[in-house]
């Protein structure tokens, strides 16, 4: 099953069609070698996001028990949304985000890290649904590197301008002021939503209407309820949609687009580490 595959043809990753496994260059889109070594075929069985899905899932869980874990003391559990909260010195060791770790405690970083921390049972369920139906929507679109690009930029843009809102604009009334401490993977979210918005704009327009009207009720929804970071949310779509236009769904995906992926990745997991390493001094 996880053998390497040597001859034949396979679907090229970035436009469909299909091309020898041993092929320099997709005589279609051009993208440098569409048969992954080998071992596209094998990749291809992780779904239509690679398996990306699955880490943010795994990810999410193992990260928000270990919160839990490592002071259960203070675990809050006040009310429906509240059940199961991590502690603040649990957050902030993991790499919460927001106008007191970003500038009080120069954790700049942490607009990387908050994305895969969760303050709740019923946040990290309701966003890992979202991550389940718009991750793989959103690869369709624009490859799996693509989308792994916007979603890391869309987290980075989402926190950063929850945390100035929430150091420069402290004194406007909720829900117009921003954050002191924010996490969740809303932020990532609302970019693949302004992602797929962008793409309906250049084909999609069906996948671009639903994903627009499923944004705005989203974000209506969050001025309504205490709690939500529509900062956050307003910074990620932002993001997205702004990343989306210089990676032109279009386009068939590239190699770079693979590089700079991996890159976001190993980013984000050295993001949380730090965090880690960094934070324990402060407790």
């Amino acid at each position: 099953m996880l053998k390497r595959q040597t001859t034949g043809s396979v679907v090229c990753p970035s436009c469909g069609r299909l091309v020898g496994v041993n092929d320099k260059e997709c005589f279609n889109c051009g993208r440098p070698n569409p048969g992954m070594w080998g071992y596209a075929s094998l990749l291809r069985r992780l779904g239509q996001d690679l398996g990306f899905v699955q880490m943010v899932i795994w990810g999410c869980s193992g990260l928000y028990i270990a919160m839990l874990v490592i002071d259960p003391g203070g675990i809050r559990m006040e009310g429906l949304f509240s059940l199961l909260s991590p502690s603040l010195r649990s957050l902030f060791l993991f790499g919460a985000s927001g106008a007191i770790p970003f500038f009080q405690a120069g954790r700049w970083w942490t607009v990387l890290s908050a994305a895969w921390l969760h303050g709740g049972l019923l946040h990290i369920l309701f966003n890992m649904m979202w991550v389940r139906q718009l991750a793989p929507a959103t690869a369709s679109e624009y490859g799996v590197a693509r989308m792994v690009i916007i979603y890391t930029v869309s987290s980075i843009t989402g926190f950063f301008l929850s945390s100035s809102a929430g150091a420069f604009l402290w004194f406007l009334p909720w829900p117009l002021r921003g954050a002191g401490w924010t996490i969740g993977a809303s932020a990532p979210i609302f970019g693949l939503l302004g992602a797929l918005v962008y793409a309906g704009k250049r084909g999609s327009s069906a996948v671009g209407r639903q994903a627009w009207g499923l944004a705005v009720l989203l974000f209506v929804f969050g001025l309504m309820m205490r709690g939500v970071d529509n900062w956050a949310h307003l910074g990620g779509f932002a993001g997205g949609y702004l990343m989306s236009r210089w990676l032109d769904p279009m386009q068939p995906e590239r190699t770079d687009h693979l590089i700079i992926a991996l890159l976001c990745m190993g980013l984000t997991i050295l993001s949380i580490v730090v965090s880690i390493i960094q934070g324990l001094k402060f407790l």
